[in-house]
């Protein structure tokens, strides 16, 4: 059976060939634990904030277009089948993102020092740039359990819901989904800045 057919099946052979060239490309004999986990973290960091800026960039304006269009297939299709699909995988990447971070911050004995944004005794000079990245992660993990997934179940009939509950539902999920586009990319840059010590050298 070819593993192209299935996503589990891509998935696995993915991962299959990830760890063959990790095992045959010769880097020493200890295992690297942090690469571990900064690999796990950015493929699951991939999976969430691909799926938030498909959703940003492509579904909402999408459906919007879908409803203004008189006489126009809809958008129901995506709503009931594309819509669910996707929002398990962004949620569920939202949590493997944030696990995978702090799991490499606590291996490096940085969690508390990020979190702290550097204040703590004993920090490093970059816990800075790692806190914010950090800091802004969370509240983008808590706007996917707390705002967008509780409404977006209202809005897919998930949950049952009258119809100024889903009108209110459909602007919180919006804005939380907005926000969440607007901080993921100084969220990204605060990540790129804490491997290679910010964006500036010098004073000014």
């Amino acid at each position: 059976m070819n593993p192209l057919n299935t996503v589990k099946g891509t998935i696995i052979g993915g991962f299959v060939i990830a760890f063959v060239i990790a095992i045959l490309v010769p880097t020493g004999a200890t295992w690297n634990t942090p690469s571990l986990l900064a690999w796990l973290h950015v493929l699951a960091g991939i999976t969430w904030i691909g799926l938030l800026y498909y959703f940003n960039f492509v579904q909402v304006p999408a459906l919007a277009d879908a409803a203004a269009d008189d006489g126009g297939p809809g958008g129901a299709a995506i709503t009931k089948y594309v819509a669910p699909r996707a929002l398990w995988w962004f949620r569920w990447g939202a949590v493997g993102t944030w696990l995978t971070g702090a799991a490499y911050l606590a291996h490096l004995g940085q969690l508390h020092n990020a979190f702290s944004l550097g204040f703590a005794p004993n920090s490093a000079g970059n816990a800075l740039w790692i806190g914010i990245g950090a800091w802004l992660g969370t509240i983008m993990l808590f706007n996917v359990w707390v705002l967008i997934w509780p409404n977006q179940k209202k809005i897919l009939g998930i949950v049952e819901a009258s119809a100024d509950e889903i009108a209110k539902a459909r602007r919180v999920a919006f804005l939380a989904s907005r926000t969440n586009t607007l901080l993921s990319i100084p969220m990204l840059m605060s990540m790129v800045s804490f491997g290679h010590a910010g964006f500036f050298f010098g004073g000014m």
